[in-house]
């Protein structure tokens, strides 16, 4: 084809041609699809939709960490009382991964401690740390259990997690946007973008400190 081009087209005209060839191709590559949710992706999709997470882990209430229900408890301490966490956690046991959970540490403050566990002790658990929000994506579109992390810089202060959702995305919405996600926290959602979701942690979206770890989710020994 460049053949062609050469012998039919001026110089001139042959420039601006491979000129808007190159712009082409960048703005497709830009706003190309990531990965195609597999059937793997969609069994991950119908766990999700499953969880009634905008009913239940519901906050300003105290509830059972892995069912997500009121338990009737008084609760403790100040601040919003949210579930994001409990909830990361209860789902990850139903496809039977090992994320930090009660009891061994305490649903307060167990997001951080959750980010902190995962940029440690969660390599020999099967978690492996992921380069950017892309592969975030494309890696919960082929099934894995992917989370998104933010750690708050104040100990006494809550971090955030959340859970990759499989989702058709071009890569230009996941950059301008993040991966889409279910998450419990301030305002549950059963699907939203990860720059809403944690919204109430602008350091987590504006300054690019959310981290993303996978884990693989061996169906065949889950009860779903």
């Amino acid at each position: 084809m460049m053949k062609l081009i050469r012998k039919t087209i001026p110089a001139s005209t042959r420039y601006v041609f491979l000129l808007l060839l190159v712009i082409c191709t960048k703005a497709l590559a830009q706003d190309g699809d990531i990965d195609r949710i597999d059937k793997q992706g969609e069994r991950l999709l119908q766990v999700l939709e499953l969880s009634q997470v905008e009913q239940l882990w519901l906050p300003g209430l105290h509830v059972n960490w892995e069912s997500g229900e009121a338990d009737g408890k008084p609760l403790k301490g100040n601040g919003k009382h949210t579930h994001c966490s409990a909830f990361a956690a209860a789902i990850a046991k139903r496809l039977g991964i090992y994320l930090l959970r009660p009891p061994e540490h305490s649903a307060t403050l167990l997001a951080n401690a959750q980010y902190d566990w995962l940029t440690s002790a969660g390599k020999t658990a099967g978690w492996d740390q992921l380069t950017d929000s892309k592969e975030a994506q494309a890696l919960a579109n082929r099934g894995l259990f992917v989370v998104a992390v933010y750690r708050n810089h104040h100990d006494d202060r809550p971090g955030h997690i959340a859970i990759i959702r499989p989702d058709q995305k071009t890569v230009q919405r996941v950059i301008e946007e993040g991966p889409q996600i279910t998450q419990a926290g301030a305002t549950n959602y059963l699907s939203t973008t990860l720059k809403q979701g944690f919204v109430s942690h602008p350091a987590a979206w504006n300054k690019k400190e959310v981290r993303f770890f996978a884990h693989p989710i061996a169906w065949a020994d889950t009860k779903l």
